[in-house]
């Protein structure tokens, strides 16, 4: 699968980003990763941490010159993952679909899902993987930094 092929399945759009984009999603995600760490429930910090965390599949994606056409945006974005930093990057991004649904329940289900492992869990996740997407960039899109 490639992200040219979600575009003919109409489950991507191709469409231009800029630099000033690519910085606020990574002002986004430095906001959300600090945020996350503050003194509110579990369930916040997570939801913060997963946001921040989705800020930066989407500065892969949008550096790529995508955006998902309509219907879960969440869940495309983070597929996208290893079709842009490639097959090794599956289990990552299972992981990621996972907390979406784990956020997705304490959104909109129930109070007490996440647990301060979870949140630990996913903030030392976010934070290793801002430099892989800093990494990528430096090397796939200079002119986004």
């Amino acid at each position: 699968m490639s992200l040219k092929r979600w575009e003919n399945n109409g489950w991507l759009k191709l469409e231009p980003t800029s630099k000033n984009e690519i910085h606020n999603l990574l002002v986004i995600n430095e906001r959300d990763i600090h945020d996350a760490k503050g003194s509110i429930s579990a369930d916040w910090q997570f939801g913060i941490a997963y946001n921040a965390a989705l800020k930066l599949c989407t500065v892969l994606l949008r550096a790529e010159g995508y955006r998902p056409a309509h219907g879960s945006h969440h869940y495309r974005t983070i597929m996208a993952m290893p079709l842009i930093l490639g097959a090794e990057w599956v289990r990552d991004t299972e992981y990621l679909d996972a907390c979406r649904m784990k956020r997705n329940t304490l959104e909109y289900d129930y109070a007490g899902c996440a647990t301060e492992d979870n949140v630990s869990e996913l903030i030392s996740f976010v934070e290793d993987f801002r430099e892989t997407v800093l990494g990528w960039l430096r090397n796939s899109h200079p002119d986004l930094l």
